[in-house]
């Protein structure tokens, strides 16, 4: 079964491949329904510079908004951390963290 992140942020692709050590895992890109010869054929989505992916909060980037589900990215290390945290100025709200940690206790 998917799992529902509590917060996640889209951003473009394009300010993910910021990150020296970026690397995508394209096969695991939604799919797309394709028409061909009459049939309908599905297909991992082309990744382009439109594209905008999400970031879930343990780190992983992933195409849709479910955190284990079409993985782009899960090489999380403290430079990917310190990335996201100061260029991407990725940050949990308040509101959101609380809740989190209510969770953790109960």
């Amino acid at each position: 079964m998917t799992q529902m992140g509590t917060y996640c942020k889209a951003y473009s692709i394009q300010r993910f491949r910021e990150f020296p050590h970026w690397t995508e895992q394209t096969e695991n890109a939604r799919s797309e329904t394709q028409i061909m010869e009459g049939q309908e054929i599905e297909t991992p989505r082309q990744l382009t510079e439109e594209s905008f992916l999400y970031l879930q909060t343990n780190f992983v980037v992933t195409d849709g908004i479910f955190m284990d589900e079409h993985i782009i990215f899960d090489t999380i290390t403290p430079a990917w951390e310190e990335f996201c945290y100061n260029t991407l100025g990725f940050e949990i709200p308040d509101q959101v963290r609380s809740s989190m940690q209510s969770a953790q206790t109960a």
